[in-house]
């Protein structure tokens, strides 16, 4: 599996929204769905090789597709203390995505500095959720932060920050990703356009 395939659905769902209620149970995926992402992901990848066309290629990528997919191909690739991520599609360009973060792994690297410090009082594992907007033209991708929220309770996004600089590391990128930072799209993807429910990739 590609690494920068991970990052970008990863990334969806550390990055997104969440619309489902907290303590909502998460509909059910399936391995079909699940192959059937594998499959198109192949063929994207295929694709990229292909001579230039004055056609755009697109490739609709459903919601439960992902969800499946992050079940069951990415759990041996998810950072230690990331679990059960998932993606909500709202349509306009909007995301949702939520993960079960282990805290504790940040509070211990990053001790608290006052007592105003909102990582003082976040422990344990504990569902993080956020709200955006995905934005991709020319094969580039931006997330415009709207909200996020631990638990159900807000949370700034210098806080959201933190969590996801810390949980996407890697020895190119030590200090992670940032939530403002430009992300290069994968496989010749020039533009993901999101719909409810769906994704249409264009290449």
């Amino acid at each position: 599996m590609s690494a920068k395939w991970l990052q970008l659905l990863v990334g969806l769902s550390l990055l997104a929204a969440l619309t489902l209620p907290a303590g909502a149970a998460d509909p059910p995926v399936s391995r079909r769905d699940a192959d059937l992402l594998k499959q198109k992901i192949a063929l994207i990848a295929e694709r990229s090789g292909a001579a230039p066309s004055e056609q755009r290629l697109r490739t609709t990528v459903t919601e439960p597709e992902v969800n499946a997919y992050l079940v069951y191909e990415t759990q041996d690739y998810l950072p230690a203390g990331v679990v059960s991520p998932g993606v909500t599609m709202l349509g306009a360009g909007r995301v949702s995505g939520r993960a079960t973060v282990d805290l504790d792994q940040i509070r211990e690297e990053r001790k608290p500095t006052s007592l105003l410090d909102p990582m003082r009082y976040l422990t344990d594992r504990l569902p993080v959720t956020t709200t955006g907007v995905l934005r991709t033209s020319n094969g580039v991708a931006t997330f415009q932060f709207e909200s996020a929220d631990v638990s159900g309770v807000p949370i700034p996004k210098l806080l959201l920050q933190q969590i996801v600089g810390y949980y996407s590391r890697s020895p190119t990128r030590p200090s992670g990703f940032s939530l403002d930072d430009p992300v290069t799209l994968p496989a010749g993807i020039r533009e993901i356009q999101l719909q409810r429910g769906q994704a249409i990739v264009i290449q």
